[in-house]
Order: structure tokens, then sequence, then C-alpha cells
């Protein structure tokens, strides 16, 4: 039998959720989705939380409401999903690409400052396989150059870093809820600030330009259709009240690999952090010989990400420098099953093929 990659966690309460909704008459955006927004709020203790459609739509909202437009520049690590660079260019903004730390995987903050510019608007950590990046240092540097912190927090639904949840640093942070994620809503996605006109400006956004407290055709600004459905947000009512115990399994998982993986480079943990293991994520120099092990195996893996955002066509001629770290690791990383529907059984014929 198969071990797949990932799975969804759907079940009955799920499933009744959505048929409370489709029973209702209502299945646009209403008041699930608020509700949704509101439990996100209390989860994250943060003021507001604006759902969207996919993670991506958060991403793309929470840059525009920040202004950033045409040739302003925004850091990001150069070993992340294609989203996180594709939404500076929605924005006609230039990504400038920092290079990653070896260890951690996530962006290097000792090489940040030396990429800003005076057309530098933002810098967009990633906390890339559920491990929160080192944003202390990243808000003192923001703060020292007057820029903005937009957190892409797709990969660590539950997070923490200093015991403060990923969803409340920084300006903005934006969550996807795509099938593969630590909690699904099938797709979808969700921006978290402080800041009330950032909220304000969010909302409106979503949903063509309206304002938050008007119904009917009031449009005050460009918007979009970001809009996330009841449908959606009812699941993730019920997802993100099973997510600590999807969690609490998936970090289960991940020390039993630690423990019995012994000589394989696990993945490295900051101490001040709680990482959520939405990847479980090694490095191989022999790549493609644990992957024919696996596929012999029946045993589901991914590779994440098999080249770095530069070595794609639409984004090569911006901004590198030195980024040999990224392209390294793009050569090297493999991640195995972490999710919390594996079995004693899964686990130990994952550690049986290395």
């Amino acid at each position: 039998m198969k071990i797949p990659w990932s799975l969804p966690n759907i079940n009955k309460k799920d499933m009744q959720s959505i048929k409370k909704v489709l029973d209702s008459g209502w299945f646009s955006m209403g008041s699930e989705v608020k509700k949704f927004e509101e439990k996100t709020a209390r989860h994250l203790d943060i003021k507001y939380a604006v759902a969207a459609n996919t993670g991506t739509a958060a991403l793309d909202m929470a840059l525009k409401c920040l202004d950033i437009g045409e040739k302003d520049e925004v850091i990001i690590p150069a070993l992340a999903y294609i989203a996180t660079a594709n939404v500076v260019l929605f924005c006609d903004a230039n990504p400038v690409f920092c290079d990653v730390n070896p260890r951690t995987f996530n962006i290097d903050v000792e090489k940040i400052e030396s990429l800003i510019t005076k057309k530098t608007k933002a810098i967009m950590p990633v906390h890339l396989y559920g491990q929160p990046a080192d944003m202390k240092l990243i808000l003192e540097i923001s703060e020292k150059h007057g820029l903005f912190v937009v957190g892409d927090a797709a990969q660590a639904h539950g997070a923490r870093y200093d015991d403060e949840m990923v969803g409340s640093f920084g300006d903005i942070e934006c969550f996807s809820f795509y099938a593969t994620k630590n909690m699904t809503t099938g797709e979808g996605g969700m921006v978290t600030t402080n800041n009330i006109d950032i909220a304000e400006s969010l909302f409106s956004l979503r949903n063509h330009g309206r304002e938050k407290t008007k119904w009917g055709y009031e449009h005050g600004r460009l918007g979009y259709n970001f809009r996330m459905t009841d449908v959606a947000a009812a699941i993730g009512i019920e997802q993100l009240k099973k997510l600590p115990e999807f969690n609490k399994k998936r970090r289960k998982n991940a020390m039993y690999f630690n423990e019995k993986l012994v000589d394989i480079e696990v993945p490295y943990i900051l101490e001040n952090v709680e990482h959520v293991y939405h990847q479980y994520t090694i490095k191989s120099k022999d790549r493609a010989t644990v992957i024919k092990c696996l596929r012999d195996n029946d045993i589901g893996f991914g590779i994440y990400y098999p080249k770095p955002l530069h070595f794609y066509s639409h984004l090569s001629k911006y901004s590198h420098n030195d980024l040999k770290n990224s392209e390294k690791i793009s050569q090297e990383v493999l991640s195995l099953p972490v999710h919390p529907a594996l079995s004693l059984e899964d686990l130990e014929k994952i550690v049986e093929c290395f």
C-alpha cells in the first residue's frame, strides 16, 4: 500500500459543516467567513484576519494595500514557492533575491542589509517547511531602514517564534489553506495584521473595492474578487479546532525520524522556535538513489523546490548576487511524509528504506 506524501484530514465534522452551509442556501462569502476570521484572530492573538480565496491572493493583497508599486523593491528568499516572487511582479515591483541559511533553509538575515537600496520597500520572509524565519533580527533591520515586513506563513500554521504565534509578526502575514497544508479549506488564504487601516484596505481589496461597512455598489478603489466562500470557511473553522493536534502528531513523527535517521542530515531547528513540520525536509548528496528507493517502496516524497526562484525565465533578470546556498540546497533537498495520518508501520517502512 502506497504511503502518500500528504493526506488532507477531513472527517465527519468537516462534512457536517459543509452540509450546514449548503442547507442554508448561502454559499458565497457570508457569516461563516466572518466567523472563521474572528476565530483565526483569536487563535493568533492578533486584531484582524482577512480571508481570501487563495494564499497567493492573500500575498497579492498584502503588497497592494501597502502601496508597493512600480520600481519598488521587495527582498525575498531565493528558495521559496513561485507565488512569493510572482506577487511582487503583480505589483509591477522588482523582487530582490536573498540567499538562504544552509541549515534553516530560511532567508539569511546576515545578507539582507547588503541588498537594501533607496528603492527597497519591504522584506518578505518565508517560514519555509514550517520553521519560522529569524523574525527578531528581520524586524530590527526593517525598523532601522523604515521597511515593511510581510511574512509568507503559508507553511507555518501554528508555528511559534519566541513563544509568539507566526501570523502576529511584522506589518502583515499571509497563510494558505491549500490541500497539502497543515490545515486546509481545499483552497483559501488569510491575511493577518494588527493595523486597522491595513485591515480595512484588505477587506475592500478582496471585494471589488467595496468598503467593509457598506452594502451595495459603493466602490472606493480598484479591487478584486478574492472572496473566500462560506463552504471553505466552514471547513476552516473545523480544521482550526484540530490544528494543535495535527501539529503535535507532525512533531511526534518528526522526532521519530530525527532519532532513527542517524546517518541523514535531518532538519535543523532554531532554539527559540516551535517547528510545525509542514514538510520534513532532509538533504542528500545522492538524492537520485534515495528517490529510487522511495519509489520502489511506494513511499511518497516531494522536492521543494527543484530550483531557486532566479532560475525561472521570467525571474532571471531581477537582482541576484551570491545565491550559492539556494542553488546547492535545491539540488539536495527531499521532503518525506510527516502528516498526521501516518501509522507506526508507515514510519518504520520509511526508515527501513534509508
